[in-house]
């Protein structure tokens, strides 16, 4: 009887979470603006992966990072649609993505998003990732080379690459090393408050930072049940990233390369770390801005990701 009823709850908690997801998916966007991402999931690899799409035309793949969902990018699809077909999932764990209980390396999330492109009839694409979307967006890249037209990176770094532990035992990116069953405790029902830390301090100018819409939507999505638990499993295998990574930047990618870094956030960094595994990197420092390019830096990002997509 008691198995039957931990069964019975495990399922119902598991529905719970599946609507709340849904709910949350359908709050993305207004259905009636035919320009508009429209809100989709796909049935891959035993996991169900939610996405946004819009536009038409040359195919154009966008990986966002941790505290964010695939939301953040919808200002940019708005631009890309006209000429691009563009799709945004939530990583593997995140948003409205399904959280298996393990395999947050970056290489297993870029599968993940290869067999999503694969389901939807598409190969050759371009790739763009944010924070730990650029991890994944090089791991995809890295694995599926003859796939990846042209791929760019904004503002994190690469675990494995370069002097990458100068960046990865900073004392104050603390937050690398802060996962497991305390945190998750201390964080349980904090959820918007840790979130803070990161749109605040990793912010040139918290005022530009991550709207208070944005912010809401963000720890509402995280605190569902097994997602914050899943974003710190993204940290959790940095280590594991790193041995990839040092392997996968034998053998040089030969695509075009865009790096986008704020000067106040990665800086000089992840160019060089691009340089380092690419042999066509251009490296772009945006002035004045943080670690949210697209929030602190829109006009000047924006524009210049559109030119490198085209």
């Amino acid at each position: 009887m008691t198995r039957i009823f931990a069964f019975s709850f495990q399922r119902y908690l598991a529905r719970a979470s599946a609507f709340a997801g849904l709910l949350m998916a359908l709050a993305i966007v207004p259905a009636a603006n035919a320009q508009a991402p429209q809100s989709k999931f796909a049935e891959v690899g035993g996991q169900r992966i939610h996405y946004l799409v819009a536009g038409k035309g040359d195919p154009v793949i966008l990986l966002h990072g941790y505290t964010q969902t695939s939301r953040m990018w919808i200002p940019l699809m708005r631009r890309l649609a006209p000429d691009h077909l563009v799709i945004a999932p939530d990583l593997r764990g995140i948003g409205s993505t399904s959280i298996p209980e393990k395999g947050f390396t970056k290489a297993e999330m870029a599968r993940d998003v290869h067999a999503l492109v694969a389901s939807l009839g598409l190969r050759e694409v371009k790739v763009v990732g944010h924070d730990i979307g650029l991890m994944v967006a090089y791991a995809y890249a890295a694995q599926y080379p003859a796939d990846v037209r042209k791929i760019a990176l904004m503002d994190a770094f690469l675990p494995g690459v370069g002097n990458w532990k100068d960046v990865w035992l900073l004392r104050d990116l603390w937050h690398f090393h802060f996962y497991g069953t305390t945190p998750l405790a201390l964080v349980k029902g904090r959820e918007r408050t840790y979130f803070e830390h990161f749109w605040n301090d990793f912010a040139a100018d918290k005022t530009r930072s991550i709207s208070e819409g944005d912010r809401k939507f963000y720890a509402a999505a995280y605190a569902q049940p097994g997602r914050m638990r899943a974003g710190f499993e993204v940290f959790g295998a940095f280590e594991q990233d790193a041995a990839d990574f040092a392997k996968f930047a034998k053998v040089p990618l030969a695509m075009p390369m865009l790096v986008l870094t704020g000067e106040k956030a990665s800086g000089p960094v992840l160019i060089e770390q691009a340089r380092l595994v690419a042999t066509n990197v251009e490296g772009v420092i945006v002035p004045n801005a943080g670690h949210w390019l697209l929030e602190e830096a829109g006009p000047v990002v924006i524009p210049k990701l559109v030119e490198f997509l085209r």
